[in-house]
């Protein structure tokens, strides 16, 4: 059981890692998806 937990927090933070450079183009995407729902 301990094996399966490390592996999904090492595959967790591999991914959060990988993901670092993509937060910001997708912190625009939501901006953008919320401007729309206001109509601006």
């Amino acid at each position: 059981m301990k094996k399966i937990i490390t592996l999904c927090v090492l595959l967790a933070s591999v991914y959060a890692l990988s993901a670092c450079n993509t937060f910001h183009g997708f912190g625009k995407d939501v901006e953008h998806v919320g401007e729309k729902i206001q109509g601006k």
